[in-house]
């Protein structure tokens, strides 16, 4: 018997690579499941009194613009932060653990170079948000740069 064909982008990997809107919603869906319940970060949603079945499609829309890339999101990111922080400040902490679990769930669902990308693009996301919540010029993430492949 003959292994099903790979799906454009999907490596030789047990895993597959990001390929559709249904995988970024997975990837949400599972990344949340794990979040709301983080002990570092979990009190940050029940602050910003997140409905996760509202908010996933929003989500989804913005992973999709910046990993697929299918424009769908038309709304500020920053904004909804910038809200959060004014509640409770947002630390070097949270940004660090966000992007830990993100990473985790990317490497646990998908390989490939979209889930790459998904990774590099959270990166570069958390530490401008960082950036500009600080009001730095320094970030607030200890997290550095996957390194250059």
């Amino acid at each position: 018997m003959s292994a099903a064909p790979a799906r454009p982008g999907q490596t030789t990997s047990a895993r597959p690579d990001i390929v559709e809107r249904d995988d970024l919603e997975r990837l949400v869906r599972r990344f949340y499941g794990q979040a709301l319940h983080d002990p570092v970060i979990g009190h940050l949603f029940e602050i910003a009194q997140m409905d996760l079945d509202a908010h996933v499609p929003t989500m989804v829309d913005f992973w999709q613009t910046i990993v697929l890339p299918i424009p769908a999101y038309r709304r500020s990111a920053f904004a909804v932060h910038v809200a959060l922080h004014e509640q409770e400040p947002l630390t070097a902490e949270h940004f660090d653990r966000w992007l830990t679990l993100w990473n985790q769930t990317v490497d646990e669902l998908f390989a490939g170079e979209r889930a790459e990308l998904a990774k590099a693009r959270a990166t570069r996301v958390a530490r401008a948000f960082a950036l500009r919540l600080a009001g730095r010029s320094e970030p607030l993430l200890r997290i550095e740069r996957p390194a250059a492949r």
